[in-house]
């Protein structure tokens, strides 16, 4: 019984509002002075800066006895592959020096400025695990 008298008075009183807005805008219109309501509307996709393309880095001619980092950044199931990838390298090409790094930082798009500086100085290939 007592969620009928709630009901009956959240009706009332939105009918009340309404009323009373209804009322206010023929009141406007009376008196001459229309109102026109001006809307401004935004592109979502806003405006994206120029995309400055870089060229792509030149491809070795061999892996044999080059360095292949390959880097997990934290992603679900990125340590399963890069593992699978490292012991794919062990098995069939020997040669090739394979170093697994987690990247840090503290999330995905965290950098990990350290990382990057020691690839930079000892790798001659990267594999980097960035999930999907």
């Amino acid at each position: 019984m007592k969620w009928h008298f709630s009901a009956f008075l959240i009706a009332a009183l939105c009918l009340g509002l309404f009323c009373s807005l209804s009322t206010q805008n023929n009141l406007v219109q009376a008196q001459g002075k229309a109102v026109e309501q001006k809307i401004t509307v935004l592109s979502p996709m806003g405006k994206p800066p120029a995309i400055q393309l870089k060229p792509m880095a030149p491809r070795l001619s061999t892996l044999e006895g080059k360095t292949v980092y390959l880097v997990n950044d934290g992603y679900l199931g990125t340590d399963i592959l890069l593992g699978e990838m490292e012991a794919w390298f062990k098995a069939n090409m020997p040669k090739v020096n394979v170093v697994y790094r987690m990247k840090g930082g503290g999330g995905f798009a965290a950098e990990d400025p350290k990382l990057w500086a020691e690839i930079k100085e000892k790798a001659n290939a990267v594999v980097m695990g960035m999930g999907h």
